[in-house]
């Protein structure tokens, strides 16, 4: 009998770039083996928002702060918490029960 593999809890910070979205393609592709936990963004807003929608995080967070409302709003109707602000998105590298974090984000 197959022993039942316990999925990988993963965050993506920078999940809105080409790596990010590279490995969220992954992700979908091996279902059985990885879980979404937190995204996390810079900037691109509307790409969140979307794969928040489809990959139904625990969490996600936006760096740019003006950007916090249009998440706050677009996500209000699904139990994934929001945060924004750069200090938000280091945090996130530390939560339980993450067992990957992915850094896709530039530096500068």
């Amino acid at each position: 009998m197959k022993k039942e593999v316990d999925k990988k809890q993963i965050a993506i910070l920078g999940s809105t770039g080409s790596i990010g979205t590279q490995t969220l393609e992954v992700i979908s592709e091996n279902e059985s083996l990885f879980e979404v936990y937190a995204l996390t963004a810079n900037n691109q807003v509307d790409l969140l928002i979307e794969q928040a929608r489809k990959y139904q995080p625990e969490m996600v967070a936006i760096a740019n702060e003006s950007h916090y409302s249009k998440l706050k709003e677009a996500l209000s109707d699904l139990p994934i918490k929001v945060f924004a602000g750069s200090e938000s998105i280091s945090q996130v590298a530390e939560m339980q029960p993450i067992d990957i974090v992915l850094t896709a984000m530039v530096v500068r």
